[in-house]
């Protein structure tokens, strides 16, 4: 009985998360999921790369968070349209929340929407949102071992950003054979190393972003 209310609630999520997709493909919303596990640098990496992408994109944020608005807060000076999702102690967003979320969002003057998930390596592999892209901040300082540990979530990101890559040497961390364990784990993923502290070193993910949404909202 347990294992048939597990499959009805992930098959119901994913009924839902295509239902969000039909809605931003209609509208011509391009929309990434954010993951990581907390404090990998998620919203860091969004304070210093929105403000590069918003010279070129209508963007909206949707924060997810099992209590506080301190993440959104953090993003307030930035002035986007913002929403955010509290969990109330969930470990993931689903399908149902984004949703909701949508309804409070002016989609026909969006170009990008930003959905920030809750920090969580597990839960968050297995809810599709409804999301076009789904990217995953990986901070080195996490470990070298998370990779094959946290198989599904390496595997199922279409990005991958290698995060805090100026504390490697600190951190005994292997930068080349990081990279090479989630290629592994992940062949056809795009990735980036980063310091989400220095906007110098988002310059190419910034740039790769803005084009892919630009192209993907113009078919």
């Amino acid at each position: 009985m347990e294992i048939k209310v597990l499959k009805n609630v992930m098959q119901k999520n994913s009924a839902i998360g295509n239902d969000n997709r039909d809605v931003f493909h209609q509208k011509g919303v391009y929309t990434i999921n954010l993951t990581s596990s907390p404090g990998a640098g998620k919203t860091t990496l969004l304070e210093n790369s929105l403000p590069e992408l918003m010279k070129s994109l209508n963007i909206a944020i949707i924060e997810g968070d099992p209590y506080t608005t301190r993440d959104a807060e953090r993003l307030a000076h930035l002035n986007l349209p913002t929403i955010q999702v509290n969990t109330e102690g969930g470990c993931h967003l689903d399908a149902q929340m984004i949703s909701q979320a949508i309804g409070e969002l002016d989609l026909d003057n969006i170009d990008l929407c930003v959905i920030e998930n809750v920090g969580n390596l597990v839960c968050p592999a297995a809810f599709d949102l409804g999301e076009t892209l789904r990217v995953m901040v990986y901070s080195i300082t996490e470990g070298a071992d998370k990779p094959k540990k946290y198989y599904n979530m390496f595997q199922g990101s279409h990005v991958i950003l290698i995060n805090k890559v100026e504390l490697a040497e600190l951190c005994n961390i292997d930068l080349e054979a990081t990279y090479q364990e989630v290629r592994e784990i992940n062949p056809t993923c795009k990735i980036f190393q980063i310091s989400a502290t220095r906007p110098e070193t988002l310059i190419e993910w910034n740039s790769w972003l803005a084009h892919t949404v630009k192209k993907a909202i113009c078919q």
